[in-house]
């Protein structure tokens, strides 16, 4: 039988958990209470299935595609980025951040004109069914986007002074924007396409 050598570094390389231990934890936290405010959207639905059944209709499936484009792109994004640090490519990482954060304000200007657009129609988290469990839900979610770009901005400033930068600390940021882009397209199944 033929095995193929073992590299140490390779295997040293895959046993690490990247990232901080600490963003993982609050992670699973985060993702624990997103868990809990989708619980508490699928029992409204089944208490009130006619009061969500016209939510999709106000919202626009190209805009919920257009959203979901912005962000998983930028966490393509953070993950071009993570790979430039890896390769000791600080400059293209500042790029590629950049280029992550472009495409995460596009998600906030979108997402905020589909806000300003619903409440022009009277569509407000007190509208009660559908709409209290969307504004809850993806306002918490809108509200962790802008965080994720702060920290996209620092990070890319960082990198573009040319400090030196802990690929741990890069690594932390992209599983933290993956959590949001996990979420969001659990979000674009409910809230668009009401699956």
């Amino acid at each position: 039988m033929f095995t193929s050598p073992i590299n140490p570094a390779n295997t040293t390389q895959a046993q690490r958990l990247p990232g901080d231990v600490a963003l993982w934890f609050f992670v699973l936290a985060e993702l624990s209470v997103f868990a809990l405010l989708i619980a508490g959207f699928a029992v409204a639905r089944f208490l009130d299935p006619a009061g969500f059944s016209a939510g999709p209709e106000a919202l626009g499936l190209t805009d919920g595609v257009t959203l979901t484009l912005c962000l998983l792109g930028a966490g393509s994004c953070v993950a071009a980025a993570v790979e430039q640090v890896r390769g000791k490519r600080p400059s293209r990482a500042a790029l590629w951040l950049l280029a992550a954060q472009g495409l995460g304000w596009g998600y906030i200007v979108l997402k905020a004109q589909e806000y300003q657009h619903l409440a022009s129609q009277g569509l407000s988290i007190d509208s009660g069914g559908f709409f209290t469990q969307y504004w809850l839900i993806s306002g918490f979610h809108f509200v962790h986007v802008l965080l994720g770009l702060l920290v996209l901005l620092l990070l890319s400033v960082h990198l573009a002074w040319r400090k030196p930068l802990a690929l741990s600390t890069l690594e932390s940021a992209g599983i933290y924007w993956h959590m949001l882009d996990l979420v969001w397209v659990m979000l674009f199944a409910l809230f668009y396409l009401l699956l």
